[in-house]
């Protein structure tokens, strides 16, 4: 199984695809789609969703997984994020791929074994998880790995849970 993990946001949407082979996790391909901050929005927008379905095309993922949006106390951030979210879900649905939405602490818990971890300690479990040699950077793509990961060891019991019903 291949996901895509997307950490979603304005001006940097870190993104993650990782395969599930044999019980692990591994990386195929991390990083960030970065938008001028003097670009306007729509134009921000589009270039998201043409790196996201680059990405799709390239990847085949099964599943494209997101961070859900955060309301902290910056209301025009929330709604930039919710716009990135809007445009990377239309292109996972414009290429059929599933999508699954994981609040920060499902990724933290899932990852760190506590939802309360900081960005370093999960970041640092994502490199032990997929064998990496480095810590991912930007702190976005190791928060797009770390979605994917929370996806790929959730999706097999998701699956058996479904075949019970």
């Amino acid at each position: 199984m291949i996901v895509l993990g997307i950490d979603p946001g304005l001006a940097n949407t870190g993104f993650g695809v990782v395969q599930r082979r044999s019980g692990r996790c591994v990386a195929l391909d991390g990083g960030c789609i970065t938008t001028p901050s003097d670009w306007p929005a729509e134009r921000r927008l589009a270039h998201i969703h043409r790196e996201v379905d680059d990405l799709l095309l390239r990847h085949e993922p099964q599943a494209v997984a997101l961070e859900e949006l955060y309301f902290g106390q910056n209301v025009q951030s929330a709604f930039a994020v919710g716009q990135a979210r809007g445009v990377v879900l239309l292109a996972a649905g414009q290429r059929g791929a599933a999508c699954a939405s994981y609040t920060p602490q499902q990724v933290k818990q899932a990852v760190c074994g506590t939802g309360r971890a900081p960005k370093d300690q999960v970041a640092r479990m994502v490199q032990a998880l997929l064998g990496l040699t480095e810590v991912p950077r930007p702190d976005h793509a190791a928060d797009a790995l770390a979605v994917a990961i929370c996806h790929a060891n959730h999706a097999p019991l998701h699956r058996a849970l479904a075949g019970a019903r």
